[in-house]
């Protein structure tokens, strides 16, 4: 059994399915189970090739009551915390960076400025196991009562400084909607007022607020019948990436070259306003309010024509479904 630690969030999840489909076809014999927080069920469901998801919120003491996993791997971090979290279940071999604090003095080192994606293709690299770091396409859902055709802006963020500012996010939302977009503002459950406040500013209407209504698998089944998705650097833009649906990226103060969409695909852009000083955690980093209302309007014009002009729309590739046992 190969235990695959990746206890994180959407975008997390998302930039590491090259690893996973690698992992998948280096061993397809093997039973393959993914840490990973419940609430990302949904959204494993759609990666494939995953036999069973245990839950984990993060790094500790993990409920693990089966044998020692022959395989584990280590595609949440450098360590130590969540080295000695797979090392405490024996297994036969862990494949992680190299870590000699936490005793693991075998693998890669770690690099603190490569892409995301890049990061654990290298790591499974370096122990034999080759991985296609553009195989990021997960399984389209069917939409079911969610609407189609929809421009999605996500004003929400982790964290204040990778926020734009709602009169921005509403001034971008208003002038869409004046072209004929059917805007929806989307969030999570603890982001209805931000998704509100950004509605209200555009003089949308209450239904247009999806912020809290939806869970993970609904959101990328959201954002893979999507027409357009604009939103800061979080989970929803890795799945419009999954998904080919043209998106406009806002980033600070995290550059694209380590969380952004593949540069060879026009139908997404990342725009970022370059390195700045740090500001007060609190607020929007320099970097991000650097960027203004009309360079997303343009970027929105040319991500659309590229996506136009796409002959063949990116197919999710990896295993057929699985049973997922949980």
């Amino acid at each position: 059994m190969i235990l695959v630690l990746r206890a994180l969030g959407v975008g997390d999840l998302a930039t590491g399915v090259p690893a996973l489909r690698a992992l998948r076809a280096a061993y397809p014999r093997e039973e393959l189970a993914l840490v990973a927080p419940r609430w990302l069920a949904p959204l494993v469901d759609l990666v494939g090739g995953v036999d069973r998801q245990v839950h984990a919120d993060g790094l500790g003491h993990l409920g693990w009551s089966g044998p020692s996993p022959e395989l584990a791997v280590n595609l949440h971090g450098r360590g130590p915390q969540s080295h000695r979290m797979l090392a405490a279940l024996r297994p036969g071999r862990l494949l992680a960076f190299a870590n000699p604090e936490a005793g693991t003095v075998d693998g890669p080192p770690w690099r603190a400025d490569e892409h995301e994606v890049d990061r654990w293709c290298r790591m499974l690299a370096w122990y034999g196991v080759p991985a296609d770091r553009s195989d990021l396409a997960l399984r389209r859902p069917d939409p079911g009562p969610l609407p189609v055709g929809v421009t999605v802006v996500h004003p929400g963020a982790k964290a204040a400084r990778r926020r734009w500012p709602v009169p921005r996010f509403a001034a971008v939302a208003r002038e869409l909607a004046g072209r004929g977009h059917r805007v929806v503002v989307t969030g999570g459950p603890g982001e209805r007022d931000l998704a509100a406040a950004v509605a209200r500013a555009a003089g949308m209407p209450a239904d247009a607020v999806l912020a809290g209504a939806t869970d993970v698998g609904e959101l990328a089944s959201l954002v893979a019948h999507a027409r357009l998705v604009v939103c800061g650097d979080t989970g929803v833009g890795h799945l419009a990436t999954a998904y080919a649906t043209a998106s406009v990226l806002l980033f600070g103060p995290v550059p694209p070259a380590q969380w952004g969409p593949p540069p060879d695909r026009p139908w997404h852009e990342a725009l970022w306003a370059g390195p700045h000083p740090p500001a007060d955690g609190s607020a929007v980093h320099p970097a991000l309010a650097a960027l203004d209302v009309p360079d997303v309007l343009a970027a929105v014009g040319r991500v659309e024509a590229a996506a136009a002009r796409r002959a063949v729309p990116v197919q999710a590739s990896g295993p057929p479904p699985l049973a997922t046992r949980r």
